[in-house]
């Protein structure tokens, strides 16, 4: 009730009279020829019309359901703030968790690579002993080739030089013997 009749106090006191051009307390301000003084009347009416229709109570009520609706979504704000609270710390535990993890595998992996990097230098001195052995083993099959070379080229340089001396100072006959010899030996030895 108050607040209507503050709310017809305020508009007494904006309506056109008290802007009037003529004294409102004057007899010919009251006219129907002053259109300030219809004016004023009609914006009167126009007043009663709105209190008649309960316009400022459907305001008021308009205006509670806004204030109602604005104080249950700040509710379901909060409740989403709280909810995503909720999962920020969840997931700041998962990534502390990950993170964790993670530097274990670090650890794991470094651990991993030192022992790989040994298991490749014992790999690699394995790999040159037995390069180590397979040269030595080379040298020594080119060592035996070679010594082998120089006794063969010693026996076809002695056979020559035997040959040589043998045909100079040997008979036709005495070689003839020799040659029947050499062939009986051949045939005792492969039968």
């Amino acid at each position: 009730m108050i607040r209507n009749a503050l709310s017809l106090l305020a508009i007494a006191a904006a309506t056109p009279v008290a802007a009037a051009t003529k004294n409102p307390f004057s007899a010919e301000f009251y006219s129907l020829k002053n259109t300030d003084f219809v004016v004023a009347v009609s914006f009167l009416i126009f007043i009663g019309i709105i209190f008649y229709m309960k316009v400022p109570s459907m305001l008021g009520g308009m205006l509670d359901k806004r204030a109602e609706g604005i104080e249950s979504e700040l509710k379901e704000a909060r409740a989403l703030r709280d909810e995503a609270q909720k999962i920020l710390a969840s997931y700041e535990r998962k990534q502390l968790e990950v993170q964790e993890q993670a530097d274990r595998i670090v650890a794991q992996a470094r651990e991993s690579a030192s022992e790989a990097a040994e298991q490749a230098k014992l790999d690699l001195a394995a790999s040159l002993d037995r390069r180590l052995q397979a040269a030595e083993d080379q040298i020594a099959s080119a060592e035996q080739r070679a010594v082998k070379q120089v006794r063969d080229e010693a026996a076809s340089i002695a056979v020559a030089a035997a040959s040589d001396v043998i045909s100079k100072e040997l008979s036709a006959a005495k070689a003839g013997d020799l040659i029947d010899d050499a062939i009986k030996t051949v045939q005792a030895k492969l039968h």
